[in-house]
């Protein structure tokens, strides 16, 4: 089977810490791979308040996660601080790709990269929108 490969940004416009809690963590004793996307999720709630949005108004309209792609590059653990850094790219006509990186906070160990599949949403319609101007225009200046 072909492994996944995630080319990574040479900038990301966002940054956050993150620390890992007991409930992250399985029973190998290292952050959980389901709950991976947890801590994506908090990171990509954060980016959006960064630039004034939230999940459901993104310049009037909702975002919703079509698919996601991840690499595990090492392991994580219990007390460790994650430092998530996010991105847009790859724009087409509905939506992109929000591309992100985790590193470990003190040694700068990447632990995880990833980029999830982004749609703009009218959640009153249930139809899928195309891409604020004012949502491209404000990533690209950033």
């Amino acid at each position: 089977m072909a492994r996944i490969h995630i080319d990574l940004p040479e900038h990301f416009i966002f940054s956050t810490e993150i620390p890992l809690y007991v409930s992250h963590i399985n029973y190998g004793g290292h952050l959980d791979n389901a709950l991976l996307l947890t801590v994506i999720s908090e990171a990509r709630v954060r980016f959006l308040k960064f630039l004034g949005y939230t999940e459901l108004d993104v310049e009037g309209i909702g975002i919703i996660m079509v698919d996601a792609a991840l690499q595990y590059r090492s392991e994580a653990f219990h007390g460790e601080v994650m430092v998530v850094e996010m991105t847009p790219a790859d724009f087409h006509g509905k939506g992109c790709d929000l591309v992100w990186r985790m590193s470990e906070k003190t040694t700068g160990r990447e632990v995880a990269r990833g980029k999830s599949g982004m749609l703009f949403f009218d959640y009153k319609q249930r139809k899928v929108q195309p891409v604020p101007e004012g949502f491209r225009v404000r990533v690209k200046a950033e």
